[in-house]
């Protein structure tokens, strides 16, 4: 008898696969240093696209020196198999962290390489298309934003504000907030999303909050109201960087101006507080990408703890769990939205699930990105028109990367063979 038709989670359950010959990782140092894309070659040609995001150089070593030996000759249809599989055995020391965004790079490639098969979109594969174009908002970064001119990463939540320019849009917030919300509202967007508080917190630690700085710090999103009234809706992220009695703070001192949701004004490493801020600030909360596991999303909507859940696709275990948990979500009436100041194919994978799953409502999206170093990431960009993102209509992922990322000469490049 053949073992693998009887063993738990066999690698290939059926003689008939599409079997994995070689794994690629590299790191674009010179377009984003955090990025980690993914490469998974067949036996038939075919070749599927993933990434995922922060500690790339960690991701990339569970990917070739543990990871690989399961995929290895292996059927790369067999998704949920070497999901649940990998999940288990990093259980063992502890799932979060480089081991589920290792497995959420291999999930988006594992995907990508079944709709191929198929000849259809991922979305299609999940049960086919509920809406037709997916709303979207632009969150407030700018062209370096998650980069660094030498090439290294730069620490979470610390981005730049960037200077005078195109596209600075973290900056113009702050020096011309009117114009930057005419520009948003003349390209259809409904909506955008702030980090406005980063630099308070940087400076006096997320301990208190003075009213002064309250006051200056909100300038331009008062300024916005009464100048647009109710045209555009904005969230206010806080990085995750106070503690309650500031975060409460922040929350009243919002409360006029409507936000429609807060995020990440505390850290997510305390559920039981997050409700308490939840029922004490009585404003809308989102859960984040800072969330990992099904258990904290369970715990999260069991407690009542947030209005929203945001989920990014390549830091919870790919395209597999995130449509697990939008579904989750739905079962408690709360919408799910997607996250992505990461990469494009972050992005993709949020399309296809927002095009699939009826709870989800938004997809965030940077323009800064999308609009200069995304194009040289992928060869089919995301096409967004008067507020919607159409949905991708190739194969697969419907984008692919850039062979170039993948040279051997390349700094970081990995690649394991069968």
């Amino acid at each position: 008898m053949n073992p693998h038709t009887s063993a738990y989670l066999p690698p290939t359950p059926l003689e008939e696969a599409v079997r994995v010959v070689a794994i690629e990782t590299a790191i674009p140092r010179d377009l984003m240093p955090g990025l980690l894309v993914l490469r998974v070659h067949t036996d038939t040609g075919l070749v599927g696209h993933g990434e995922t995001y922060y500690a790339p150089h960690a991701v990339a070593a569970l990917i070739h020196d543990w990871m690989a030996r399961r995929l290895m000759g292996q059927d790369a249809l067999a998704i949920e198999s070497h999901w649940r599989f990998l999940y288990e055995r990093c259980a063992n020391f502890g799932v979060r962290g480089a081991e589920l965004r290792a497995i959420s790079a291999l999930d988006l490639a594992l995907w990508d390489l079944l709709g191929q098969v198929c000849g259809q979109p991922v979305y299609r594969l999940l049960g086919g298309p509920v809406r037709s174009r997916v709303p979207v908002y632009n969150s407030l970064g700018n062209p370096s934003y998650g980069r660094h001119p030498g090439g290294e990463q730069g620490w979470p939540g610390y981005g730049s504000l960037g200077g005078p320019g195109e596209l600075q849009d973290s900056y113009k917030l702050f020096h011309d907030p009117c114009t930057l919300v005419q520009e948003l509202l003349d390209e259809g967007y409904t909506a955008f999303k702030t980090w406005l508080f980063d630099s308070v917190a940087h400076a006096h630690g997320g301990m208190r909050i003075g009213l002064r700085d309250l006051e200056e710090t909100l300038k331009p999103l008062v300024q916005i109201r009464e100048r647009f009234g109710n045209r555009i809706e904005f969230m206010v992220d806080g990085h995750g960087f106070f503690m309650l009695p500031a975060a409460l703070r922040i929350a009243e001192a919002l409360r006029p101006l409507q936000p429609l949701w807060l995020e990440d004004v505390l850290k997510m490493d305390n559920l039981e507080t997050l409700a308490g801020f939840r029922r004490q600030s009585r404003m809308p909360i989102s859960v984040s990408e800072m969330l990992l596991s099904r258990a904290d999303f369970a715990q999260v909507l069991a407690h009542q703890a947030a209005d929203y859940v945001m989920i990014d696709p390549t830091w919870v275990g790919g395209i597999s769990e995130t449509v697990r948990l939008a579904h989750l979500a739905q079962a408690y009436n709360i919408p799910v939205t997607m996250h992505d100041c990461t990469g494009p194919l972050t992005l993709f994978a949020g399309l296809h699930v927002n095009a699939a799953v009826p709870g989800c409502c938004f997809q965030e999206t940077v323009r800064a990105h999308i609009r200069t170093f995304y194009r040289d990431l992928i060869d089919t960009p995301v096409v967004i028109r008067d507020g919607e993102a159409e949905l991708p209509r190739g194969a697969g992922l419907g984008t692919r990367l850039n062979p170039d990322l993948f040279r051997p000469d390349r700094p970081d490049y990995r690649v394991t063979r069968l």
